[in-house]
């Protein structure tokens, strides 16, 4: 448990606030923000803060302000005369490229990519210099230059290149290889560390200058024959130099508190960021020292503001128990809602709290919700009309809590935990018990009428959903399903007489058997039943027909008879019955006096879930569609209304089994519904909260053997410097960041942005400037696999007959070379018809293409289909090929459609280079250990075997540095299942895997790893990466020139497995004489 930190640092924020906004003399001084990004030119440095550039005097001061853009400039640059600054902007969607003077004035856009564009540097002669993807077929960084006078672009001759600096003639360049993984993870040494690496013009190959160290070695800066460099060789990122040669490394900085993280530099002075602030080193006296820059602004980002579109943030909804009112979490603030007319009650008061799933007490009386207003999250209780002070209920937190379930009489309540555990709260006292038995999993739970029980679900050892019920008086539970199915969502009948439940016990599939195309696999749909059980032994089942030995029996005043729940343990699992409805995809059940409601979801692509209903009767049992396409339900405590989530709407509606019908009669209005916030109180408890959630949801609770307490103390001071959501994030990741794990990343939010959204169209194909021919020309058309046209270019298309070679004359009847790039004549014509003039040698024509969004996929398929074809002809179709570009839905679909046609080839190369990750490497490793055992042969075609379309022959697969988290996984089981041979460079490292649960209050979000992997006794792949067995880099110059180290050796070890051990197909034996005496030929 840690200390509250937000009082005192409450208190620094506001004399932050009156000294610097309110005090005009401090005003003028200015005020210490959070810097990043720095650029030196001379005496001259630039930066971002606020989201904005600023350029003030080395020596420091009052910084100016140059930007003021709603987006964030970012990676500034300033030219070699000194006159512009270069940087990168989201401006009107993609990041793009731009200048601006020096001295302020209009921005110039000089990129229109559609994919990320980096400013890295200007070269020596005033050229731009980016990284982009946009002209790769891979996912990979190229760097590109574009002539600032003449317009034209070209491409640095190196496959992958990131971070570059240029000596002083600018034959030679310094660049950095894998790019950055984009984790926040600090002491990385895996196999996507940074690298530096040097090429020269005419050289036959690029060479590695950072051979001896497997950590990062970064943003390379060129200077007097010496190259300076960030890395954390001593632990620490710090600045280094080396010759030009790799040799004589030396330590420039030695800082050992907080990390170096960007530098530049010019003239013999080193500007880098470090903590939040600005230090200048100068090489010839060997000294450093902080940068006092101090800013004036408005901060209109820490104003306080409206959100006008709060909806997108509600995180839950509960009703009370009459459906008069409903209460709403979003964004961290409770708001009491009133179903038709009545007072909105607010409680947002406080900015830097954050209350978790808000719900009713019993009564309708008081909200019951977690607050973290003491640094845990406690159960806390609020008068529902919004007067008085809130009260605590528990004192004890020390793990992430969820949402309460009181029991009807108010007196206990129910939650479970971030660890899995189920408890009983005594709301009196405060104090919790614990009553499940393994920490398995939760999956929900429920009372009964009298108070007495609680039926939950617990997940048992062999994962399945088990149904227990737990006595409030004895302290005792028992098991009322077995572990053989799932079971689910109990519910007790309102005379408590019975409880109702959900369990996938009917195994119907809609494929019958693993025979036909692409070995088809059994699809349960339909799985669950809905059950009922007699909590007496002796009751009658209100579905039971009647019959001539029952009478029923008519009690007048049995709805105002207190309810007592008694239950015969005994026999209880054999008193189990279906309701008698079909089985169907359902889930959340409840009921009242009347009928059951549950939801039902269709089956196939685009399936929509209905709210449905069972009229409890022994008449025509049936269930029924009451209301289509829903998101969720509740049901009232008192039974009688029902509150559904449809659309970005609720309503409130009798709960019946007629129709429901939704309108605005019955939607609960919610349009003038707007908070505020206060940034600054905001933005404290997302540090805390981020903080405190990773400790919780981080695998190791020993958090690596790092002082959690320590690193929140560490960085918390820095709060105050902080002026954008942005910002923090970048916060945020310096304190999870040491922890030293991947899948680290913090993002989102609610940051400020420009709405507009202007994307730039693509025509599928390589355009270069071409002065001499007053056109682009058409250099190069991305090609995929002719058997899926609808993958194809806008270009590569018979009927319009465009080549490559053709020159671009016109856009829409504009002048093509009247813009610098083609791009910007077809900005916001993504699906539209665009009338192109083409000239081809002598001729020229008109033609019309509809331009795609962009030119990822498109270039991504390109790449597969050109090694499909290489690798074809290489081996004379005796060896297959298929590439994942992750391991998620998408490319399941991948597999089976690359696969199947493949799988009788001798040999097989699976490329997981640049796979993205996912998690269905078990999925596939297991279509892999398939075995053929037995053939067939019939009186004609060739055999086939059983298993259906196991793979016969040899495999390779194919890793390199930019094969991420589930690729990883699956190369590791190829390697230890023994199911071929792995070739390339050691993997990214990431096998902490996780989910995105975590979400901060603004729907940000600092990944937590949460489920470390294993086997042999330690933890695999984790910060180094996966070995393969076979180790081959795809050098940077020759990969640009079209070469493929890896596939290449994959081709030729799979040839020569084929001709040592060729796998063929067993001749058929032959036949048997089944003849006799008499029936012989």
């Amino acid at each position: 448990m840690i200390t509250k930190p937000n009082i005192s640092i409450q208190k620094l924020l506001y004399l932050f606030i009156f000294t610097f906004l309110l005090n005009p003399t401090t005003y003028s001084q200015g005020f210490e923000g959070y810097y990043r990004y720095p650029d030196v030119h001379n005496n001259t440095v630039v930066f971002s803060a606020e989201g904005d550039l600023w350029t003030v005097p080395i020596s420091g001061g009052l910084a100016r302000r140059l930007t003021t853009h709603l987006e964030e400039e970012r990676f500034p640059f300033i030219s070699p005369d000194g006159k512009t600054v270069l940087f990168s902007a989201n401006y009107e969607g993609p990041m793009e490229i731009y200048t601006i003077p020096m001295n302020g004035g209009l921005t110039t856009r000089w990129t229109y990519e559609g994919d990320a564009s980096v400013a890295t540097t200007w070269a020596p002669n005033g050229d731009i210099v980016y990284a982009t993807w946009a002209y790769n077929k891979k996912p990979d960084y190229q760097l590109v230059k574009i002539n600032t006078a003449s317009k034209v672009k070209s491409l640095i001759p190196l496959d992958q290149a990131s971070e570059a600096s240029f000596n002083k003639d600018g034959k030679t360049v310094y660049f950095v290889r894998p790019a950055f993984h984009r984790n926040v993870t600090k002491r990385y040494k895996g196999g996507t560390a940074r690298q530096i690496w040097r090429f020269t013009e005419g050289d036959k190959e690029a060479v590695k200058l950072t051979t001896d160290y497997l950590g990062e070695s970064h943003h390379p800066m060129w200077y007097q024959n010496k190259i300076y460099f960030i890395t954390d060789r001593d632990g620490m990122m710090n600045v280094w130099s080396m010759n030009e040669d790799g040799s004589d490394l030396t330590q420039i900085t030695k800082h050992d508190k907080f990390d170096v993280r960007y530098a530049n530099i010019s003239n013999g002075n080193i500007v880098y960021q470090l903590g939040a602030d600005l230090w200048l080193h100068n090489l010839a006296s060997n000294t450093g020292n902080k940068i006092d820059i101090k800013l004036v602004s408005d901060h209109e980002q820490l104003r306080e503001k409206w959100d006008e579109n709060p909806s997108e943030y509600i995180s839950n909804v509960n009703t009370n128990k009459d459906g008069s009112k409903i209460v709403i979490t979003a964004r961290g603030k409770v708001f009491v809602v009133p179903v038709e007319t009545g007072r909105t009650i607010s409680f947002s008061d406080k900015s830097n709290v954050r209350y978790r799933d808000a719900t009713f007490s019993s009564d309708g009386k008081e909200i019951i919700t977690l607050s973290d207003e003491s640094g845990e999250f406690e159960f806390i209780t609020m008068s529902a009309d919004g007067m008085g002070d809130s009260k605590s209920i528990t004192k004890d937190g020390s793990i992430l809590r969820y949402e309460g379930n009181p029991s009807p009489d108010g007196k206990f309540m129910a939650y479970s935990d971030l660890n899995e555990d189920l408890f009983i709260l005594n709301i009196a006292t405060g104090k919790s018990a614990k009553i499940s038995t393994n920490q398995e999993g939760i999956r929900g739970y429920a009372w009964s009428p009298d108070s007495k029980w609680l039926s939950f679900v617990q997940v048992a050892k062999n994962t399945m959903a088990q149904i227990k019920i737990y006595n409030v008086e004895t302290k005792k539970s028992f098991d009322l399903t077995t572990d053989r199915a799932n079971s689910m969502s109990p519910t007790w009948s309102l005379d408590g007489k019975f409880l109702y439940f959900i369990s996938d016990r009917s195994f119907t599939t809609i494929v019958g058997s693993p025979w036909g195309t692409r070995q088809p696999e059994p699809y349960f749909d339909a799985s669950e039943k809905i059950y009922h059980v007699a909590l007496q032994k002796g009751t009658r089942s209100p579905f039971r027909p009647n019959d001539e030995l029952y009478t029923k029996e008519e009690c007048k005043d049995c709805d105002k008879k207190e309810v007592t729940v008694l239950i015969d343990e005994e026999g209880i699992k054999e008193r189990i019955i279906e309701v008698p409805v079909s089985p169907g995809n359902y889930r959340n059940l409840t009921l009242n006096k009347t009928a059951l409601f549950v939801l039902s979801s269709e089956t196939g692509l685009n399936a929509k879930t209905h709210l449905a209903a069972i009229k409890i009767d022994n008449k025509d049992v049936s269930i029924t569609t009451i209301l289509e396409d829903v998101k969720n339900y509740k049901l009232t405590a008192d039974g009688e209304k029902i509150l559904i989530s449809k659309g970005k709407g609720f309503y409130m509606a009798k709960a019946a089994t007629e129709k429901i019908t939704v309108s605005d009669k019955n939607s609960i209005d919610l349009s003038g519904w707007k908070f505020a916030i206060n940034p600054i109180e905001d933005w404290q408890q997302i540090f805390t909260d981020a903080w405190r959630m990773e400790r919780d949801y981080f695998y190791d609770k020993n958090m690596h053997g790092v002082d959690w307490d320590a690193m929140h103390a560490k960085y918390l001071p820095f709060i105050s410097r902080i002026t954008t959501r942005d910002e923090l994030s970048d916060l945020i990741g310096s304190f999870v960041g040491e922890l030293s794990a991947l899948h680290t990343s913090v993002r989102g939010g609610d940051l400020r942005s420009d709405p507009k959204n202007i994307p730039v169209a693509n025509l599928g194909a390589v355009l270069v400037r071409d002065e001499a021919n007053a056109g682009f020309k058409i250099e190069y058309i991305y090609k995929v696999d002719p058997d899926y046209p609808d993958e194809k270019s806008p270009l590569d298309d018979p009927y319009l007959d465009v080549n490559e070679g053709d020159i671009i004359t016109h856009v829409n009847g504009k002048n093509a070379l009247s813009a610098l790039d083609i791009g910007e004549l077809i900005r916001n014509q993504v699906g539209k018809q665009v009338r192109l003039s083409i000239k081809s040698g002598k001729t020229s024509k008109d033609i019309i293409v509809t331009p795609i969004a962009n030119s990822f996929k498109l270039r991504y398929g390109d790449w597969e289909y050109g090694n499909r074809l290489h690798v074809e002809k290489e081996s004379d179709d005796a060896i297959g090929y298929l590439h994942l570009r992750a391991m998620g839905e998408n490319d399941i679909n991948q597999f089976y459609r690359e696969f199947y046609p493949v799988f009788n080839r001798q040999g097989l190369i699976i490329d997981v280079r640049y796979n993205w990750g996912g998690n269905i490497d078990s999925f596939i490793l297991e279509k892999l250990l398939r075995k053929a055992w037995m053939y067939w042969k019939g009186r004609s075609g060739q055999q086939y075997w059983n298993m259906p379309y196991a793979f016969t022959g040899h495999i390779v697969i194919l890793v390199n540095e930019n094969t991420y988290s589930d690729g990883e996984a699956f190369a590791d089981g190829f390697k230890r299942l023994n199911l071929g041979t792995a070739i390339g460079t050691r993997t990214w490292g990431g096998e902490i895997w996780l989910n995105s649960a975590n979400t901060l209050s603004d729907n940000g979000l600092a990944r937590a790893p949460m489920f470390g992997v294993y086997g042999d006794g330690k933890w695999r792949i984790e910060g180094h990466g996966f070995e393969p067995d076979i180790v081959i880099d795809n050098l940077p110059h020759e990969t640009f020139n079209g070469k493929d180290a890896q596939l290449e050796k994959a081709i030729n070890l799979l040839k020569k497995l084929i001709k040592e051990d060729p796998r063929e197909v067993p001749a058929v034996p032959e036949y048997p004489n089944k003849s006799f005496k008499n029936n012989k030929k």
